[in-house]
């Protein structure tokens, strides 16, 4: 079986371009209806808040991304700070969230498709139909086959793609705001207009969903030619751009609504019945049809071209998780051509399990909303135990601020895990709880004794007082999040803050030794991972 390595061929535009197609995707053809439904004019303020939460995690991995330029780097640095144990756990959470994408974008195109091509969808449910299910698991195959080019080719087909879907949103706030013009929809409060709905909103309307692209650049790392300049580009600069593309979108989309269609409902009951693109929807009730006919073909376009770029990422995690012995050794093998064709074959199969419990886009946002923020939420925890161990180590990009930003950034990524609601967080943890049980059988009663490794508990022991008091949480929290509506919703936000620096000093006193990170991180620079 021939194994080739991963060839450095990406540059700072092709890496800026990967984080960028991805963060625009299916986020914004539903993600401003949705968070309009949640919180009305609020919503620009959720839009604000979830770039603003996105922008710290960005920054931390701005930093540390270069320190391990590796593709799969965020899989690699799960195992830096608190031994293999916790690389295990992270290594899972990581798989579970970048698996689970492309299969929301392949729900976005159908659903759209579905308005011209009907039967994808059981009526007005929103969910697959069977033949929607069978046109689901094909199409993703398509964006796996593509993902067997040499990654110069993936970049270049994603780049292609990444300039339409910038021009065609910004140009939809153009047209809905020159045609349909309301500014006194923004007086019209949603029903519940406070706050609370503004931020959960960002979890569960598609709106922390639509940024999670930016750490594609990091996941690449490996086949960048200049990983120190391009990573922290890439990663801030995509995130800039799209947060000023989405505030645009989601105003245009609050002033470009007839206040006739929110004389019975308001924002809450706002619909398009018998269409299901709501911008395409839009378009065409301002009298711009043309422009929603275009919208339905870019509604293939991005979504499809987000799918793809996740796929090539997914398969870096994955290929990563078996570098690490996370996964089986086989996932880390490449082709001749440097493709990990193996992880590409795993994260399709996985992939399109992803259609059966969660066969909505809203469904499959609000699990990945969880669990891809959970797995973002230990960047800050190993940033600042590099920093105590390497202090005086060169960084490329170096974090201002960094004792008072990474704590923060740890808190906002747990609150947008508690905003997820409580449905979504059960799920996430009890797969995780059964994923940890079938491994500790297989290590401790089905492995040799002396083909063991410690998994180093010691260092490890705080991550379950922390999911489980993190769902304790939400199970005692507001009845709006499907808690038991004992603590209210900003009572329990404070909760959460002071139960994250209280894990995060755990996380830091009980790491592995400094000199036993410096080896480990020297150790993954000087295997030279990529052809050159």
């Amino acid at each position: 079986m021939p194994r080739g390595r991963l060839r450095r061929e990406g540059g700072m535009i092709g890496l800026l371009y990967a984080s960028l197609g991805a963060i625009i995707g299916s986020g914004w053809l539903f993600g401003p209806l949705h968070a309009a439904q949640q919180a009305g004019p609020l919503s620009l303020g959720s839009w604000a808040v979830g770039a603003g939460a996105i922008l710290l995690l960005a920054l931390v991995y701005a930093e540390l991304g270069p320190m391990i330029p590796r593709s799969g780097s965020i899989v690699h640095i799960s195992h830096v700070g608190n031994g293999p144990m916790l690389g295990r756990i992270w290594s899972w959470i990581l798989f579970f969230s970048y698996v689970s994408i492309a299969p929301v974008e392949v729900t976005a195109v159908l659903t759209y498709a579905n308005n011209y091509l009907p039967g994808f969808l059981r009526g007005s449910s929103g969910l697959l139909s069977n033949r929607g299910f069978v046109a689901a698991v094909l199409l993703l195959g398509v964006f796996v086959l593509l993902n067997f080019l040499v990654i110069r080719w993936v970049l270049l087909l994603n780049s292609a793609a990444t300039w339409w879907k910038l021009i065609i949103p910004a140009a939809t706030v153009f047209v809905l705001m020159s045609l349909s013009w309301h500014p006194e929809n923004l007086r019209l409060q949603h029903p519940h207009g406070d706050l609370q709905g503004m931020f959960t909103a960002v979890a569960s309307a598609g709106v922390i969903f639509s940024f999670f692209g930016f750490r594609q650049a990091i996941d690449l790392a490996g086949e960048s030619r200049n990983p120190g300049r391009n990573i922290p580009i890439a990663v801030i600069g995509s995130v800039l751009i799209g947060a000023v593309l989405y505030e645009g979108l989601q105003l245009a989309f609050l002033v470009a609504v007839s206040p006739a269609d929110l004389a019975q409902g308001g924002w809450q009951h706002l619909d398009f019945p018998g269409l299901t693109g709501p911008f395409a929807a839009l378009a065409t009730a301002v009298g711009a049809t043309w422009w929603g006919v275009l919208l339905y073909a870019d509604a293939l376009v991005s979504p499809a071209g987000t799918a793809f770029i996740y796929t090539t990422s997914a398969a870096r995690i994955t290929m990563a998780t078996g570098e690490m012995g996370s996964g089986p050794r086989w996932l880390a093998r490449l082709n001749g051509r440097g493709v990990p064709w193996l992880s590409l074959l795993v994260v399709y199969g996985v992939g399109s399990l992803f259609f059966f419990p969660f066969p909505s886009w809203q469904k499959l946002v609000g699990y990945i909303s969880s669990v891809t923020v959970l797995s973002y939420s230990l960047g800050p925890v190993v940033l600042l135990q590099l920093r105590r161990a390497m202090p005086q180590e060169p960084r490329p990009f170096r974090l201002w601020a960094a004792p008072v930003l990474a704590p923060m950034a740890f808190i906002v990524a747990n609150w947008i895990i508690f905003w997820a609601g409580l449905a979504t967080l059960t799920f996430t943890f009890v797969a995780l709880t059964l994923l940890l049980a079938v491994y500790l059988l297989f290590h401790y009663v089905l492995q040799d004794a002396q083909d063991r490794e410690a998994l180093g508990w010691r260092h490890v022991w705080w991550v379950f007082p922390y999911f489980a008091l993190l769902w304790l949480c939400s199970y005692l929290g507001p009845a709006s999040l499907g808690g038991k509506d004992w603590i209210p919703f900003f009572g329990d936000m404070g909760i959460i803050a002071v139960l994250s620096l209280a894990v995060l000093w755990a996380a830091l006193r009980f790491a592995v030794a400094d000199d036993e990170m410096v080896r480990y991180v020297k150790e993954l620079n000087e295997v030279p991972p990529t052809a050159p």
